[in-house]
């Protein structure tokens, strides 16, 4: 695919904003890489990257070797990524401290757009699609039940956690953030990257390298040969990953952090009408719009660049 320069501009663009969505536990950069154009290619991309291209790089050189490997894709689209989740990361953990609700209420909006935009994908409907559809909804909202573990720091337990949440992180519908809060390892990979602590970081890395090598070729796998019922699947995702970020919630346990700070550990979800009285209602109304018109538009302005 030839690009210009503005074109890769517009990719560190998207890379920016799936960055900021896999910061937030319930939000997915998947999904921002779907309504946007570029998850086919980001999967394929992911998967030529292996031996094949070691022997180009040996036996061709390093311009085929970038060239087979859409080098300039992922340059672009990971530099957005990480100027993103570094950026941040400080104001999205201090939005979720002091401004959860309408935090909340903006990213619910922008789900409910994009279950319409990957919804849309699929031109025609039949029971195998929406038994696919009902089984991702309700994987998705079994996960999204499942209590937070402790907090472990083992090297090895940061490993794993980066394997796994990578795999979230590329699924549309499933947050890769809010699986490493149910793996407890949310706060401390956080907080890494923000004090810039290398080492957690350099395994965190490993991990997510292997677990995006092994995931991706399974979903590669998955759009070529079942492509209508793995986007139906993706989208019952999406439904399901809803009650994660309803924006009203009621804390039935708290924790204490690693800073010594009070913080809920166990919520669930109540209807606004609890909260007659809080000024914030229609503000979070108003925020969950904003994110729905914003992914609207970020993919009314995608399919025409």
């Amino acid at each position: 695919m030839s690009r210009t320069l503005k074109d890769y501009f517009f990719l560190s663009l998207k890379g920016i904003a799936m960055g900021a969505a896999d910061v937030i536990p319930g939000v997915s950069g998947g999904t921002i890489a779907f309504i946007t154009g570029i998850y086919e290619e980001l999967l394929n991309t992911i998967n030529a990257v292996n031996f094949d291209a070691l022997k180009t790089l040996k036996q061709k050189g390093l311009k085929a070797f970038w060239k087979q490997i859409n080098g300039n894709f992922i340059v672009a689209l990971f530099l957005g990524i990480g100027i993103s989740i570094a950026s941040l990361s400080k104001l999205i953990t201090y939005l979720m401290a002091n401004q959860a609700k309408l935090l909340w209420a903006f990213f619910f909006g922008l789900i409910i757009a994009s279950i319409y935009l990957v919804g849309k994908k699929i031109t025609k409907w039949n029971l195998s699609k929406v038994i696919g559809l009902l089984i991702g909804t309700a994987v998705a909202f079994y996960i999204t039940l499942l209590p937070p573990m402790e907090n472990p720091d083992a090297l090895w337990y940061i490993f794993i956690s980066g394997a796994i949440a990578i795999c979230a992180m590329i699924l549309p519908g499933i947050s890769g953030s809010f699986i490493l809060l149910l793996l407890g390892s949310y706060e401390l990979v956080l907080t890494s990257i923000k004090d810039l602590k290398f080492t957690i970081i350099a395994v965190f890395g490993a991990g997510c390298i292997v677990g995006l090598l092994s995931f991706s070729k399974l979903l590669s796998w998955m759009f070529k040969k079942h492509h209508d019922i793995t986007i139906a699947i993706l989208t019952g995702f999406l439904i399901g990953s809803l009650n994660k970020i309803w924006p009203w919630k009621l804390t039935i346990s708290n924790r204490t952090n690693s800073h010594g700070k009070v913080v809920p550990f166990m919520q669930e979800n109540i209807l606004p009408t609890d909260f007659i009285g809080d000024p914030q209602i229609g503000l979070a109304i108003v925020m969950a719009v904003v994110g729905l018109g914003l992914i609207l538009l970020l993919e009314k302005f995608s399919s025409k660049s």
